[in-house]
């Protein structure tokens, strides 16, 4: 044969194989292909019948839990049975703090009463990591504003609650500050001193970031242990038609009738805010937050009716000093009017502000000084919130 009969029959016999070798190609992926459609049959069917299987079973459940309430229904049971049952309920749940707040309020006095009363008061909440991963937050910050679940760990009663709560007795009811003393039933009212000593709250959610939370129109105090925190649904958790005792009715009942800050208080704020680290960008706005806390007597009723010292020490021990309605000034034997002479401490970010308030509510903010615990204290939490707070 020749040169060219040669490579026509290469050729020949290349094309013959392709083709041969495309057509077997096609019957392997076609046998692929219909073991892979059996294989999803039987994947599909085994799933039916396991579907199958747990709603029968759901539904024999169903019948069993009917037939046994039923069954209970009709039978009387014991007294002996009836204590064996109630033994069996659970008297605690698990539950412990999912996180810590860090506000600026350093004690119980001066804490707002009620939540968003002070639009300034901020607060962080720091998740533990151990507890809630941070993705539990994701979605959050879309919400203007949530819910706060927390404990009273400040509550001068725990300890009875805790080791003898066979001395720890409830007491119905409480005295009430805008009753001016008059007692209501604790269940009708938000006192912190309930059955079990959880508060709720709602608050402004500024931001998240990670592990922690940035709130305003905050009432909690520093180291607040949190239970829960929940989205606030306009929809639900407002009720337009919602009513409340006439004796709520007074929004004024505790409001003051003015504030004035000292030229003492401007200076001596402006040296403490060279060692603090706080959520506010300056002096003028911290003066700001001292304003709107003040703006409700925040005095408790034995105070209003009875002015006395409050110093430092027995503001935190939530005790009283005892002094008689009017006191005599040791330099001339003269009649001092209490009102006026008592100075009262607000602890907010570390620093003490002290004021007098007169019986007309008009209030004189006098002086500003570093809280002792806070002179070795760094919040380094706070700073990670500074660039977001000034953009607030």
């Amino acid at each position: 044969m020749t040169r060219q009969q040669v490579a026509a029959a290469a050729a020949a016999l290349a094309a013959t194989l392709a083709a041969a070798a495309a057509i077997l190609s096609s019957l392997l992926y076609r046998r692929k292909c219909g073991g892979l459609a059996t294989r999803v049959r039987e994947l599909e069917a085994s799933l039916a019948a396991a579907t199958e299987k747990a709603a029968a079973e759901r539904r024999g459940r169903v019948r069993a839990q009917q037939s046994l309430r039923r069954a209970l229904s009709e039978q009387e049971l014991s007294s002996d049975e009836k204590k064996k049952l109630a033994a069996k309920a659970p008297k605690s749940f698990p539950m412990a703090s999912i996180g810590v707040v860090q506000s600026c309020f350093s004690t119980r006095n001066g804490t707002p009463r009620q939540p968003l009363v002070v639009p300034l008061a901020r607060a962080t909440v720091s998740l533990d990591p151990a507890r809630v991963p941070a993705e539990a937050l994701d979605g959050l910050v879309a919400y203007s504003h949530c819910w706060i679940l927390y404990v009273f760990h400040l509550n001068t009663d725990l300890d009875k609650m805790w080791n003898d709560p066979a001395r720890s007795k409830l007491k119905a009811k409480v005295r009430v500050p805008r009753l001016k003393g008059g007692k209501m039933g604790v269940l009708a009212t938000r006192s912190p001193h309930r059955p079990n000593p959880i508060g709720l709250s709602v608050a402004k959610v500024e931001a998240v970031d990670g592990h922690s939370l940035l709130l305003s129109g905050v009432d909690l105090v520093d180291g607040t242990p949190v239970l829960d925190i929940k989205p606030y649904l306009p929809y639900s958790d407002s009720v337009k038609t919602a009513a409340i005792p006439d004796w709520l009715e007074f929004d004024d009942a505790l409001a003051v009738e003015s504030i004035h800050f000292s030229v003492h208080f401007i200076s001596a704020l402006s040296d403490c805010w060279k060692h603090v680290q706080s959520l506010y960008a300056s002096p003028d706005e911290f003066q700001d937050l001292v304003k709107e806390v003040l703006s409700w007597d925040i005095r408790s009723l034995s105070q209003r009716v009875r002015p006395h010292h409050v110093t430092m020490e027995s503001e935190t021990d939530n005790s009283d000093s005892k002094i008689s309605n009017g006191c005599r000034d040791d330099e001339d034997n003269r009649y001092v009017d209490p009102s006026t002479s008592v100075v009262y401490h607000l602890h907010l970010e570390g620093i003490d502000v002290s004021y007098r308030i007169d019986q007309n509510s008009n209030i004189v903010v006098e002086n500003a000084a570093l809280l002792p615990s806070i002179v070795n204290q760094r919040r380094y939490s706070y700073l990670t919130w500074r660039e977001k707070v000034s953009t607030l």
